[in-house]
């Protein structure tokens, strides 16, 4: 083992699967993070729902697990009826914007606590251009895909996606709902290929275990939803592991020697080599107020938006009762370059209970009296595809220093948003007729800049690196011991779910690192 520890700071994806790689390495490794854990009630609520089967659960355990998500404050997330996992935005801007809806983690396993466990790798057309390429990133996805459990099976995405094998693999089962579409999908494979499009079912990071209780977006009392929070418990006691919690990294001084964190607390911790996984809002603070770029960073966003549909015909089980999963039930690409020359990526929901209560709020009121019940009866029918555009067709948001140390925000509109945002609109519901859904693009709706998390590129790689750029192994111009392992360090944002691929870039620059 090295004297000298490699320090990684964030227990996020990345920080995790950099940590990984190092120790694979034979290197020490000192991870360093905020440390924000599940309070201990809430921990307690989640053990006494998951000491029985969801069967046994009574109403009111399910209305009480529910309930404090339904009254999570704009621009948050909440899981377990906590807010540990996201910063506030007060917390992370000097004066937070009402269109940002990017937040910062500062916990133990990052935002991996709210994610929606979507996994897929990037495609090789996407990287086109990237000092980096699918080959390059194939055997750190495999690296990474031995740290999570993925669910899913062979199908239709896998010749798009060849770099995530799915021979071998346990789905979770989809819901009878997403079962009748992925049938009548698979029916018109051919039709939809004329249309650039192609679907298949969800790769979720998710035990194949998985219980169906449909709490997903409420926090799985089983702990069946992947998250940086376990793997970092797994960590502990490995030789040449040491975890910090509660060292929040304010600025770094690189020397020949080494690097020197400086912390929210006074003190300073000394390292052979940094590696910066603290999420593209954090790092992005640190390397302002080391002055390790100039000026402003410029964070790439990948646009998305929703679009409703409804099945067009009635039958079979309600969705709401019996077992289920609130995760994504299946992903659509599509590839048509009258759309975008890049892929846009889709995943589709199936019933939540966060549904009626959107339907009543924004409709309810023109038909009073029935508005509650209709809207009810209509979620049940409802199938909602979130489609994401690559960053060249997105917003980007400039991100400066404030004298206090937080963040400045200014956003740098992209007039190609609504344009492509309605030509992929248009051909997803076009596509999805084919399934038995009628599209409401009346009703669709762009998210707020941000809001995907589908975020990064600030510090962006490239083969000969200038001013605000990074090398292969994500080090910014000018250092040779720090290196970007989040999302700060890709050269674009593709459409595609983001968090795997991060692991994966993360895993082979800490695999790679003199």
């Amino acid at each position: 083992m090295s004297k000298r520890p490699d320090i990684v700071v964030g227990s996020g994806p990345a920080g995790i699967a950099a940590a990984h790689a190092l120790l694979a390495r034979g290197r020490a490794v000192l991870l360093v993070d905020g440390g924000r854990s599940l309070e201990d009630a809430a921990v307690a609520r989640s053990a006494a729902l998951a000491a029985r089967d969801p069967s046994d659960w009574a109403a009111s355990d399910r209305a009480g697990w529910m309930a404090p998500q339904f009254d999570t404050p704009p621009g948050q997330v909440r899981r377990f009826g906590s807010d540990f996992a996201m910063e506030p935005a007060e917390a992370t801007f000097a004066a937070p914007a009402e269109w940002m809806e990017l937040r910062a983690s500062r916990a133990a396993g990052g935002l991996s606590n709210l994610w929606g466990a979507a996994v897929l790798p990037y495609a090789a057309k996407d990287m086109a251009g990237w000092p980096i390429g699918a080959d390059d990133l194939a055997p750190h996805y495999r690296a990474v895909a031995a740290l999570m459990p993925v669910a899913g099976s062979p199908d239709d995405l896998q010749a798009l996606y060849p770099t995530l094998p799915m021979a071998g693999r346990a789905a979770i089962a989809p819901s009878p709902q997403a079962r009748r579409l992925l049938g009548r999908l698979a029916r018109h494979r051919t039709a939809l290929a004329d249309l650039g499009v192609t679907a298949g079912a969800a790769r979720q990071a998710v035990g194949a275990d998985c219980r169906l209780c449909g709490l997903c977006l409420h926090g799985c009392p089983y702990g069946l939803i992947w998250s940086a929070r376990h793997a970092l418990a797994a960590l502990h006691g490995k030789p040449g592991f040491t975890y910090r919690p509660g060292a929040v990294v304010t600025r770094f001084v690189e020397t020949p020697e080494g690097v020197t964190l400086h912390l929210a607390s006074g003190g300073t911790i000394a390292g052979g080599r940094a590696f910066l996984g603290a999420g593209v809002l954090e790092t992005a603070r640190i390397l302002l107020a080391s002055r390790a770029v100039a000026g402003e960073l410029v964070l790439r966003d990948s646009q998305h938006a929703f679009l409703p549909m409804i099945e067009r015909r009635l039958g079979g089980p309600r969705p709401d009762l019996g077992a289920f999963h609130t995760l994504p039930q299946a992903f659509v690409a599509i590839d048509a370059p009258e759309v975008s020359p890049h892929l846009v990526h889709a995943q589709l929901y199936g019933w939540n209970e966060f549904y009626p209560r959107d339907l009543v709020a924004r409709y309810g009121d023109r038909i009073p009296l029935v508005g509650a019940p209709l809207m009810t009866a209509l979620a049940r029918r409802l199938v909602v595809a979130q489609l994401f555009l690559h960053s060249d067709h997105s917003h980007r948001i400039a991100l400066g220093l404030a004298p206090d140390g937080r963040l400045t925000l200014r956003l740098d509109a992209n007039p190609a948003v609504a344009s492509v945002l309605r030509a992929a609109t248009a051909r997803m519901g076009r596509a999805m007729r084919f399934g038995g859904l009628l599209p409401l693009g009346f009703a669709s709706r762009p998210g707020a800049p941000g809001s995907s998390f589908h975020c990064g590129a600030t510090v962006p790689m490239a083969q000969a690196p200038g001013p605000g750029q990074s090398d292969r192994l994500g080090r910014p111009q000018g250092l040779s011991r720090v290196h970007l392992v989040d999302a700060s360090s890709l050269p674009a944002i593709p459409a595609t779910t983001i968090t795997f691929s991060v692991m994966a870039n993360a895993h082979r620059i800490a695999a790679s690192a003199d």
